[in-house]
């Protein structure tokens, strides 16, 4: 098994690749502030990339967001907005801010975040490793457009990917089970970073034309992954990302014993030692 740590960017999350690029593009065209629509790692990656760019930025976040995230996004000097229920209300809210000097900067459904998100295959494929199985978590499913395009220009097209979700934000899982797009009524899960109820397009797409697997796992595995990952690695990362280590976690001895398969440690940075433990608690309360 290989793990690409993508939670050792320096914001805490793969975001930074494709968030950053898209950022440093609009800073080029003369773009003088940044709007993002995230309750997360991609309104944490666009405030990191504005600091760095000496652009402000704005991002919007839905009312279910953590303290902590909104913490970190502060530490970077962005102005948090809260706004609506969920991420499609936030980012309808970002939108209707724009202007002619802002540039939006979308959490998933771009080709220059796709693009960004590529070089993390690409620096897999110049290290000689060459998996069987790529496992990776997705929400609006930016990331796994990264991972297509990336083992697209890596002739790597018969690589099977496995796509996890939790349960309560299976948007991609039910998708592909219906044979269109499906856009859920309501997040149900605590992995709030895959809190996008209809996958992009993109995504639903790709993944009708590469070798994919729609997994979901609860939020209990994804939680009971991310403990174990800290105590096994000392890396942090939140239920978002434990959604893949989850099915890394399970029955791993005899199911990953005669293949490479890379894992994509996605981070994340809105979450706690201490809120690990009180969410599996409370999820292990709700289950007796």
């Amino acid at each position: 098994m290989v793990l690409k740590l993508e939670a050792l960017q320096p914001p805490g999350s793969f975001k930074i690749r494709g968030i950053g690029a898209a950022c440093e593009q609009y800073a080029r065209e003369g773009k003088k502030r940044f709007i993002s629509s995230s309750g997360g790692n991609a309104g944490i990656a666009a405030a990191y990339a504005g600091k760095h760019l000496d652009v402000p930025v704005t991002v919007v976040v839905p009312e279910t967001t953590s303290s902590r995230a909104i913490e970190v996004l502060e530490l970077y000097d962005a102005e948090v907005v809260v706004h609506g229920p969920s991420w499609a209300e936030a980012d309808e809210h970002a939108r209707s801010l724009l202007d002619s000097t802002t540039a939006y900067i979308h959490p998933f459904d771009d080709p220059l975040l796709w693009s960004g998100y590529a070089t993390m295959i690409d620096e897999v494929a110049q290290s000689g490793i060459r998996p069987d199985n790529i496992v990776l978590s997705v929400g609006g499913g930016g990331l796994l457009c990264g991972v297509f395009e990336g083992v697209q220009r890596n002739g790597w097209t018969d690589v099977n990917i496995t796509a996890v979700e939790t349960i309560g934000a299976s948007s991609l899982e039910q998708s592909v089970r219906a044979g269109k797009q499906v856009e859920l009524a309501a997040i149900d899960s605590i992995a709030s970073s895959l809190g996008a109820k209809k996958v992009s397009e993109e995504a639903f797409l790709g993944a009708q034309r590469h070798n994919v697997d729609c997994i979901a796992v609860t939020d209990l595995e994804a939680v009971k992954a991310c403990r174990r990952f800290l105590t096994d690695h000392r890396v942090l990362v939140e239920p978002a990302c434990g959604a893949a280590l989850a099915w890394a976690y399970k029955d791993d001895s005899m199911r990953l014993r005669n293949q490479t398969t890379l894992i994509i440690v996605c981070g994340g940075a809105t979450t706690t030692p201490s809120q690990l433990l009180r969410w599996e608690q409370s999820l292990e309360e709700a289950e007796r």
